[in-house]
């Protein structure tokens, strides 16, 4: 008995140094965590932040005099279009212009800008709509006319006509907005009208990942939802910030973030639909080093003749500010291009071997536009060969990667003057027509001058 007292003893005595040692060389604690099962509860749906300290600081802000100055000027879209329901044996036997017509009816939101009842909106609220009808926070109904869109930055102008001055929402400095400032979105999500959440900014020149253009977006926390696209983002004092388009979700509804076109660009884009029809962009004249993950934007090369060229820009040189705005990527530069227009004089502030440079560039129109679905970038036609070859509009082929063309013998040079039997009037004009004939699988036919000077006319798909 004595001796298995003893050896007990020493199992136990065993046990208790190597337990030691163990703690000693490890250093750690032993814990043991007890899962507690909680009960499910059911929770009225809020937006509001729970942490106290966050409601503190959201309580001592006064948001009702931004929302009540705001939602009478944020309108309804509807938007009506014809679609076509083919059969398999229309798609069979080739009857594209037969089919079932029916409507399709979608819904946004918009922003009265001006008394005289423009109202601006995304392009993709009313894209292929056949008839739009506009209503008021009154219940007022109004038929609207479509001014102009602009589908890279997702914003189209539209004009209603009514016997009283509209409120309006008056614009405001997007590049004054600062990260973390207050900002209320306004829209009618779900067709809830007069629909206002609350947030803050949360980025600024945010691209979108998986978005074929480069944009620069206002970020922000505030809840957006299918219906809000068209909408208002306003600032504490009623002023428009950005128009609401795009949210980040898996799901479709609002998860966390949602993304403004900023005021700024919005406002440039309606004052060129006005005055030119169409958006004019303005560019620096360089080709942007993207090798490199640095603060700032460095320049690869600079186009002969251009404002950057003129203006002593340099290879190499990493691009810092604009008008004393900091640029940390390519997105915020766009967006401050997008912003002006040609001819515009700005201020480029570059990082040049460790010197801070600062160069006042005359920003150029863009002449050159890349059509995707047919791989070729065409340029607009100079002067001197539109008096060359005796033609008053066209676009040239600058660029050609496409495999149809070169097989045809179409060459770098060569100059499109019809796409679909209509005439090109520009570059731009040409790659929009190919896009939406060529891109959606189509038949295009086109017509080119050779570098003879002579006609020729090419169909395929």
């Amino acid at each position: 008995m004595k001796k298995y007292l003893g050896l007990l003893g020493v199992a136990i005595l065993g046990g208790a140094i190597t337990l030691g040692g163990y703690k000693m060389m490890f250093n750690e604690e032993v814990i043991v965590e007890r899962t507690v099962t909680q009960p499910i509860k059911t929770v009225t749906a809020n937006y509001n932040p729970v942490l106290d300290k966050i409601n503190a600081v959201a309580n001592s802000v006064d948001l009702s005099v931004a929302a009540e100055n705001t939602v009478n000027s944020v309108v309804h879209v509807k938007n009506t279009a014809v679609r076509t329901q083919l059969s398999p044996a229309d798609i069979f036997f080739g009857n594209r212009n037969k089919g079932r017509k029916y409507e399709q009816v979608g819904t946004g939101s918009g922003v009265i800008i001006s008394q005289d009842g423009y109202i601006v909106t995304n392009n993709h609220v009313i894209s292929g709509a056949t008839e739009i009808e506009i209503t008021l926070n009154n219940k007022q109904k109004y038929k609207a006319e479509l001014i102009g869109t602009d589908k890279d930055n997702d914003i189209a102008l539209l004009k209603i006509d009514s016997d009283i001055d509209l409120p309006y929402i008056p614009f405001a400095n997007s590049d004054a907005i600062k990260i973390g400032e207050w900002v209320l979105a306004v829209g009618n999500p779900y067709n809830l009208t007069s629909t206002v959440t609350a947030g803050i900014v949360s980025a600024k020149g945010r691209d979108l990942e998986g978005n074929r253009n480069i944009e620069s977006f206002i970020q922000t926390d505030a809840a957006v939802n299918p219906g809000n696209s068209g909408g208002a983002l306003v600032n504490t004092r009623g002023e428009l910030v950005g128009i609401n388009t795009a949210i980040s979700s898996k799901t479709g509804s609002f998860v966390g973030y949602s993304f403004a076109v900023p005021s700024n660009i919005t406002k440039k884009i309606i004052d060129d639909l006005l005055e030119f029809g169409s958006v004019q962009e303005a560019i620096l004249g360089i080709n942007i080093d993207q090798k490199e993950d640095i603060d700032g934007v460095k320049i690869g090369a600079v186009s002969n003749g251009s404002g950057a060229d003129k203006s002593g820009l340099k290879e190499g040189d990493v691009i810092k500010k604009v008008n004393n705005v900091k640029i940390s990527k390519y997105s915020e530069l766009r967006g401050q291009l997008t912003a002006k227009r040609p001819g515009e004089f700005v201020d480029i502030t570059v990082d040049r071997d460790g010197e801070f440079i600062t160069k006042s560039v005359k920003l150029s129109k863009k002449d050159s536009y890349f059509s995707r679905s047919l791989n070729v970038m065409l340029k607009d036609l100079t002067k001197k060969e539109l008096k060359k070859y005796k033609l008053t509009r066209g676009a040239k082929i600058s660029q050609n990667g496409n495999k149809n063309l070169d097989y045809y013998g179409v060459k770098e040079g060569y100059i499109i003057t019809e796409i679909n039997k209509k005439p090109v009037l520009n570059a731009s004009a040409a790659v929009k027509a190919i896009e939406e004939s060529y891109g959606k699988g189509n038949t295009i036919y086109i017509e080119v001058i050779n570098l003879e000077g002579e006609r020729e006319r090419y169909a395929f798909r």
